[in-house]
């Protein structure tokens, strides 16, 4: 495991003392980690096990474990489940596992402009808690404060904040904890409707920030719902949507990842290419210093010609990860998250470099709130997909 960027709140894992890295620094003590996931101020990891670690903050019960003891929350420290862990999701203040039995776990809290929401009716959950019983869920995914989940069957079921639109379930004038249904249309897991005569299947889920997109299963359209003021999840109109459409510029292609940040999604194909769309501010797109906002899927030039296994947004930076284990990043360097050395903004991507990347191939990245976590081997890469 690779960290680097700020880490105020034990996010970076390396003890009490280290609250910054400005290039990748390793956490040697642990060589089985398969997947990670960076939340806002924490971070999530798999281990071959399938045993959960996280570090990080965990003011809002983040962490899914105790941290009384003196800088435990630094650290990272085994969740304990009731069984094997095969995926983890991490959003602004929650966290999520898969078990290999079906059941999904999570804890935390989630929020929205007026604050916590809790994350069940009950609050905070400072332990896990199932979120989904009786459903088998092959995929989670969360958003910052949304977290999202693909069944067995191929329905949609999400919860969390829904003010943007990420539910892709409750109207506008429902989405707010406020209205008259209450804070319980929003926590308690539902499903999500598509308006067409014909009951559709999806086979896979992605969350942004503030978004959530889901492809269908036969033909393998993309349909999303939320947050598009910069139309970053590719729809024609900029307002909130708060319910599911085909996002056309997601047509024709094979999607292997789909990552968004605060205004801006990047996308990988079956082809290894890596696809950009939203804000340009601070150079998150990749496209180089004389660019416009994109309002529909565009090809990153200076990766045209590499395969990547991988892609993440922060929430203003982007990162790849090429096919020979190279990490590329680029966007808002402020909290040294882009692992270059330097707080500069970068408007196309550049190769991260540093000691502790010599000799090891990345295989995976994941981009937090103020930090960066990344996955690397010390052997060669064979053909690897993203997840």
């Amino acid at each position: 495991m690779l960290v680097f960027g700020q880490g105020d709140f034990g996010q970076l894992g390396l003890g009490e003392d280290v609250t910054e890295k400005m290039r990748p620094a390793a956490i040697s003590e642990y060589q089985d980690v398969i997947a990670i996931a960076a939340g806002a101020m924490h971070n999530v990891c798999l281990r071959k096990t399938g045993e959960v670690l996280t570090y990080g903050c965990n003011d809002e019960g983040a962490l899914g474990r105790d941290t009384t003891k003196e800088g435990s929350e630094t650290v990272p420290d085994t969740v304990e489940l009731p069984g094997k862990a095969i995926q983890v999701t991490a959003g602004d203040s929650h966290t999520a596992a898969l078990l290999e039995d079906g059941r999904v776990f999570a804890w935390g809290t989630f929020r929205d402009t007026h604050g916590s929401m809790g994350l069940t009716l009950k609050g905070n959950e400072r332990f896990p808690i199932e979120i989904l019983p009786k459903i088998k869920v092959v995929k989670i995914a969360s958003g910052s404060d949304h977290l999202v989940l693909l069944s067995e069957n191929g329905r949609i079921y999400t919860c969390g904040r829904g003010e943007q639109g990420q539910l892709g379930r409750v109207a506008a004038r429902t989405a707010s904890r406020n209205s008259r249904q209450g804070i319980g249309l929003l926590l308690i897991p539902g499903i999500v409707e598509f308006k067409i005569s014909k009951k559709l299947q999806f086979d896979d889920i992605w969350a942004g920030n503030f978004c959530t997109f889901v492809k269908e299963h036969k033909k393998g359209d993309i349909y999303v719902f939320g947050l598009n003021n910069f139309y970053q999840i590719g729809l024609k109109n900029s307002d909130i949507n708060f319910h599911p459409q085909i996002s056309k510029t997601f047509s024709g292609k094979v999607w292997k990842h789909i990552s968004s940040g605060e205004h801006h999604t990047i996308a990988l194909d079956d082809a290894g290419q890596v696809f950009v769309m939203g804000r340009k501010e601070y150079g998150r797109l990749g496209l180089g210093s004389n660019c416009l906002d994109a309002e529909e899927l565009t090809l990153v030039p200076t990766l045209s010609s590499t395969k990547c296994i991988d892609v993440g947004a922060g929430s203003r930076e982007s990162f790849a990860v090429t096919e020979s284990g190279e990490l590329y990043s680029w966007g808002m360097g402020t909290n040294g998250n882009l692992g270059t050395g330097d707080v500069k903004d970068v408007d196309e991507p550049v190769l991260v470099k540093g000691k502790q990347l010599e000799g090891k191939t990345v295989v995976r990245v994941s981009g937090g709130g103020q930090h960066t976590l990344a996955l690397a081997t010390t052997r060669p890469v064979k053909d690897k997909t993203a997840g």
